[in-house]
C-alpha cells in the first residue's frame, strides 16, 4: 500500500518532468508497488478546435502515469511502443489515469493504463510496452 512519504518522494522526483507537471498540471494522486495514478484538471490549454480535450493531452497524462509506476521504486524503465485507443469525450472537469502492470519480464513489462473523467467517463484504453536500462 502506498504511503504518504513515498508520495512525496514520488512528487519530488518526477516533478523534474516539466512537460507534464508545469505545462500540462499533472499530478501523482497515488503511488503503489507497479501502479500509480494521475490526474490533472482540464484547462481552456488541453482544448481541441472542437472543445474536447486533445489527444495528445490525453497521451502526455496516460504516458506520465506509465512513467511513474513503472519507474518509482524500479530500474529505470522506458516505452518502446505504445497504443491508445480513445472511448469518448470528456464529460467532467478532471481526467484520471491508473496505470497498473500486466507483465514484469526481466528486461521488458507492460502495463495498461485507463483514462477516465471524474465522473467515470471512459476516455481512453493505453498499452505502454516497457524496456528496463541495465545501469
Amino acid at each position: 500500500m502506498e504511503n504518504t512519504a513515498d508520495l512525496e518522494k514520488a512528487r519530488e522526483f518526477f516533478g523534474g518532468d516539466l512537460y507534464a507537471t508545469k505545462a500540462t498540471g499533472i499530478i501523482i494522486e497515488e503511488i503503489g508497488e507497479h501502479y500509480a495514478k494521475c490526474s490533472f484538471e482540464i484547462q481552456e490549454h488541453h482544448k481541441n478546435a472542437y472543445g474536447g480535450v486533445m489527444g495528445g493531452a490525453i497521451f502526455t497524462l496516460a504516458d506520465y502515469t506509465f512513467a511513474v509506476s513503472s519507474n518509482f521504486n524500479q530500474p529505470q524503465t522506458v516505452s518502446t511502443t505504445s497504443q491508445i485507443t480513445f472511448l469518448g469525450m470528456a464529460k467532467g472537469k478532471k481526467l484520471i489515469a491508473e496505470s497498473t502492470l500486466i507483465k514484469d519480464g526481466r528486461s521488458t513489462c507492460l502495463y495498461v493504463i485507463n483514462v477516465t473523467d471524474e465522473l467515470g467517463t471512459k476516455i481512453a484504453y493505453v498499452t505502454i510496452n516497457g524496456m528496463k536500462l541495465q545501469k
